[in-house]
């Protein structure tokens, strides 16, 4: 029998959510009083379902490692959030949106799960207007939409290139309603280091108190994983530094299954990376996608500056390749477009390892735009660039004056220089229709999750998912489990489970401290990310995955007799933090390269070197393949796989198409 049950509800597609929300077993008022739920993160999923949980009466515990909920992660998101509203008029809908998700993810996501995130998506606008969140509006007040690759309407709403931050504060308000009513207890500077299990259920955590280095145990009736995703497992990623995987591999360690860890997003806009000093990369937003044209030179090694090098001596390859969509091609395949013109000798700067952003066509269209709506005859050249510029400058200015500040260079009067970076994973804990994982009482939303996006993400849909799962989502679907948990009273926390797992977490700090090693955490780490780029990166093939996998194991063999952790287990200590999180994605690096290394197709964001059309594009193996690869853990280093078998009854596959 499988281990593998997605728990889809019966019924039309379109009829599905509908149907479960209005059968689905219900707790009452009274009840949810007494029963205790633990969240672990704070960004958009973690907030949005604390601050909705708490809301409906439930006592909840929310934990994060930041100073401050709003600390989390999602605040560094730009562009915008997908919904489809239709406010356009341009032909969008639900299923359209739905339709782009399932092709966008190169038909590897659930179905069901899809559906419903498009159905959901229109009521995320209306719940962050209601909560004073300023999206960005049209002349006449309405909402304002910008376009997003990967579709061929205008559906992105956002807050010029700060959409992710105002989303935060939006759900960190409400999140402070409900710590101000005593609805919510919140743990800052905590971090869970692992799930306490009993009679097979998710009963609470093990976190650390990162100020005073004290262990603590938190008893919930269920928890929830909204701990974002592992893409710092490449160490130089989009991602905050701190951002990693501890929560979700804690969970996946005590029987979570976790599914397509192979799957990561290389974001196509990134400033590129300026030498080995550096600890993070910064993304440029997918939305200069919309009015900024992507090219390289006509010739190879051109020495010119980008604006010396005129028209007809430019590549506007994306436009030339993919003439449909243009620089509006899904981030899969804009990356590997930027790496094979890279590859094949036409880069630019100094490392010829970087495209060219221009946005000298958008200046001076939306220039002659206010030209004519002011009335000016006869403007010149340098009118008409000076009203462009204030367009641009009104749309996407905090993100030019952060090109500026890290480059030296003003993006206004030279195309910026970008290439890909690591900046999201598909991959997550294995959830079903429920959003539990394979542990009962044990959920994970948001990025944390594997759920929504297939092999690739839409760029604006993380935002959309987050918020989707912990306001529309989880709300209803944790009263299916709770329902039958209202007869159990909160466990007392000297429970032997509770006192197990402590010591558990207690003998790994023991360890990292009585190592006494040569190199630094971040010596490993570095060595790590090597690996995992040039090995499970942009590209993979079979040879460099089994090597990859040697590779990582002898070093984390290695990190285990020679880490170095200075000061003390019993007080603020950033390194002894970063030695538990490298431990892990030491451990998830090689289940990336495993699964990585049995998908021998090309899908979305995973390029098997082996699996590709003559044209060099992504070539899928439906008869194979299509499947999401659940892993359950057995020891470090031996996986067992599990396949929960996709089925397209609405969206059938096809060779995936932007041209």
């Amino acid at each position: 029998m499988s281990k593998i049950d997605s728990k889809i509800p019966e019924g039309q597609l379109e009829e599905k959510w509908s149907k479960y929300k209005s059968t689905v077993p219900l707790v009452n008022p009274a009840n949810k009083r007494s029963i205790e739920i633990i969240v672990v993160g704070s960004g958009l999923a973690g907030a949005s379902a604390a601050s909705t949980l708490a809301e409906l009466g439930y006592k909840v515990k929310c934990f994060c490692f930041q100073d401050s909920p709003r600390r989390a992660h999602s605040i560094a998101a730009q562009g915008g959030i997908n919904a489809a509203k239709n406010y356009q008029n341009d032909g969008d809908s639900t299923f359209r949106l739905f339709y782009d998700t399932v092709k966008g993810g190169d038909y590897r996501a659930r179905e069901a799960n899809v559906y419903r995130l498009a159905e959901v998506s229109s009521n995320i606008i209306d719940q962050c207007v209601a909560q004073g969140v300023p999206l960005a509006r049209e002349y006449g007040g309405l909402l304002s939409n910008r376009s997003f690759g990967g579709t061929q309407v205008q559906r992105t709403f956002y807050a010029a290139g700060q959409t992710g931050q105002q989303l935060l504060l939006g759900a960190y308000s409400a999140l402070e309603r409900q710590i101000g009513l005593g609805n919510v207890q919140m743990f800052s500077r905590h971090e869970m280091l692992e799930v306490v299990k009993i009679d097979g259920k998710a009963r609470g955590i093990i976190a650390r108190d990162l100020i005073s280095g004290k262990l603590e145990r938190h008893f919930g009736h269920a928890v929830l994983i909204c701990s974002g995703g592992y893409g710092n497992v490449f160490y130089l990623s989009t991602n905050a530094m701190g951002s990693n995987a501890t929560a979700a591999w804690k969970a996946h360690k005590q029987g979570a299954f976790f599914g397509n860890p192979c799957f990561t997003q290389i974001h196509p806009t990134c400033i590129p990376v300026s030498g080995d000093h550096q600890s993070k990369l910064t993304l440029m937003s997918e939305s200069l996608r919309n009015d900024g044209r992507i090219w390289v030179p006509k010739q190879k090694d051109d020495k010119r500056k980008g604006n010396e090098i005129p028209e007809e001596e430019r590549d506007y390859y994306l436009e030339r390749r993919y003439p449909a969509f243009g620089n509006l091609v899904p981030r899969d395949v804009a990356s590997r477009a930027a790496k094979e013109r890279c590859d094949a000798g036409f880069g630019v700067g100094a490392s010829k390892m970087a495209v060219y952003l221009d946005f000298a066509a958008a200046i001076e269209r939306y220039g002659k735009q206010q030209i004519l709506k002011l009335g000016i005859d006869n403007a010149s050249a340098a009118e008409i660039r000076k009203h462009g510029m204030d367009v641009v400058k009104e749309k996407y200015g905090n993100l030019f004056d952060m090109y500026k500040q890290i480059t030296g260079e003003n993006p206004y009067d030279m195309p910026m220089r970008i290439y890909p970076a690591v900046h999201y994973t598909m991959g997550g804990l294995w959830v079903d229709y429920n959003l539990m994982t394979s542990v009962p009482g044990l959920y994970a939303l948001g990025e944390a999750n594997f759920s929504d996006h297939g092999a690739n993400r839409l760029g604006a849909s993380a935002l959309m998912q987050g918020l989707a799962d912990g306001y529309f989502v989880i709300p209803y679907t944790i009263g299916a489990y709770l329902s039958a948990e209202i007869r159990v009273k909160a466990i007392p926390t000297d429970h032997e489970a509770f006192v197990a797992a402590e010591k558990k977490v207690q003998d790994t700090i023991t360890k990292f401290f009585a190592i006494k090693g040569t190199h630094s955490v971040d010596h490993f780490h570095k060595k790590l990310g090597k690996i995992m780029w040039d090995k499970c990166g942009m590209a993979r093939n079979e040879k460099g995955l089994k090597e990859a996998i040697q590779e990582i194991r002898q070093l984390r063999e290695e990190f285990w007799k020679d880490v170095r952790v200075t000061g003390g287990p019993d007080e603020l200590n950033p390194e002894l933090e970063k030695a538990g999180r490298v431990a892990d994605f030491l451990e998830l690096g090689e289940l990336m390269c495993i699964d990585a290394l049995q998908r021998n197709e090309s899908c979305g964001g995973h390029f098997r070197e082996e699996s590709q059309t003559e044209d060099g594009e992504a070539k899928r193996d439906d008869n194979k393949y299509a499947f999401v690869a659940a892993w359950e853990f057995k020891e470090t280093g031996s996986f067992e796989l599990h396949k929960e078998e996709l089925n397209f009854d609405v969206v059938h596959p096809s060779q995936r198409s932007y041209k």
